[in-house]
């Protein structure tokens, strides 16, 4: 079993840091292009085959803003790729087609053969795909449980987890379900399986979707094909289909393989002296300095998002030609969502409060400077403040028998 001792779970800021050294090259230019056209040529097969009832779900899907989570765009991709090949099944695709009337008929079935060939390798590296980072990830966190009897009741109730949850898409396949259906019910068993892998390693920290990625999933796409087996669809314009599949496929594989090397590689326990360090490099340790006239205050606004945590200050009056009274009022405030105010630390006089904290919960506070007393003297005021999360020990749970 690896030790965790000394270490910390991942920061947002280390995180960002090691995924900035790796770039995702561009889409082609020719991308843009192509799904202005496709765009185009969706809208005028509309204007001639109104979208019907069954129909309106995907057009609902093509028209929606795709997800930005990797994993769930991911599945999204999944799911529409299976769309696209149940559409262009030769099984439905128009009698003249399937009976390669003419010449022409015969090269758009060709093409059309082609896409799905593409469609269908691409769906299979994407399920691989998945299959593979999740078992590193689970392998990931398992290296850090106890590698005897109870590392193996782990992987033997996850492989039985696994198990029902195939049964479960196996029945609401037999029962008639959708594709949909289907993929509602397999992003509702990868939550399941986050939730599985939070209990697991108190997974707060341990693994958390940091980075934003938008794929792109070819909404036009999904919206050109819904209509390709139209009587009236435009045959001249099978090409354009043909060279956004090449363009998607290449380009979601190039995905795939190089998000593939980055999670292998990515971090998920560091030191705390490195989370302490990158911590540090990110914020400044420089004072603030402000005048505060006779009858004003001075008003800082602290965030805090988690509970446990901690505002910190330290600041201290400076002498002035004019500032013969070196003290000033000071006081803590919680600002609830209504606009409320709770007193957290009373109002006191002082001369300098440095290396100061309170513990408080999530929200909004405010620390106020206070020279409302003073009718004359001014207050030269040097400060820093800062909200501190708390520190989160990865705890990893024993199996009790």
């Amino acid at each position: 079993m690896a030790t965790t001792e000394g270490l910390v779970p991942i920061t947002r800021t280390y995180l960002a840091r090691y995924y900035d050294n790796y770039p995702l090259p561009p889409l082609p230019d020719a991308t843009t292009d192509l799904a202005a056209r496709l765009r185009a040529l969706s809208a005028d097969l509309a204007a001639v085959a109104p979208i019907t009832p069954d129909e309106e779900l995907l057009e609902q899907e093509a028209a929606g803003i795709p997800a930005h989570k990797i994993d769930e765009n991911l599945w999204k991709n999944r799911e529409q790729m299976e769309e696209i090949l149940f559409l262009i099944n030769t099984s439905r695709r128009p009698v003249a087609l399937q009976q390669k009337s003419t010449p022409e008929d015969a090269q758009i079935v060709c093409t059309l053969d082609d896409i799905e060939a593409k469609l269908k390798d691409m769906l299979k590296k994407l399920e691989q795909f998945q299959l593979e980072n999740a078992d590193s990830v689970f392998n990931t966190v398992m290296t850090y449980m106890p590698q005897d009897f109870r590392g193996t009741l782990i992987r033997q109730q996850r492989e039985r987890s696994e198990r029902n949850k195939q049964a479960e898409v196996d029945a609401l396949v037999s029962a008639g379900g959708s594709i949909h259906d289907r993929y509602a019910l397999l992003w509702k068993q990868q939550m399941e399986r986050r939730v599985q892998l939070a209990q697991l390693g108190s997974a707060t920290g341990v693994y958390k979707t940091l980075v934003r990625y938008l794929v792109g999933v070819p909404q036009v796409l999904l919206d050109f094909i819904r209509q390709i087996n139209d009587d009236n669809g435009e045959k001249d314009d099978i090409d354009v289909l043909q060279q956004a599949v090449v363009i998607y496929t290449k380009e979601f594989l190039k995905f795939t393989v190089f998000i593939g090397e980055v999670f292998v590689n990515a971090p998920f326990f560091i030191s705390a002296e490195d989370a302490g360090a990158m911590d540090a490099s990110t914020k400044s340790d420089e004072y603030k300095e402000i005048i505060i006239p006779a009858g004003k205050t001075h008003e800082v606004i602290l965030s805090v998002e988690a509970v446990n945590s901690y505002i910190a200050w330290d600041f201290s009056l400076q002498q002035g030609a004019l500032n013969m009274v070196l003290d000033i009022g000071f006081h803590v405030e919680h600002i609830s969502p209504s606009g409320e105010k709770t007193l957290i630390l009373p109002h006191r006089r002082y001369e300098a409060d440095q290396g100061n904290f309170c513990t408080v919960s999530s929200g909004s506070y405010k620390l106020v400077w206070d020279n409302s007393y003073s009718s004359f003297f001014k207050k030269i005021l040097r400060y820093k403040v800062d909200a501190v999360p708390p520190v989160v020990e990865p705890a990893l749970p024993a199996i009790v028998l």
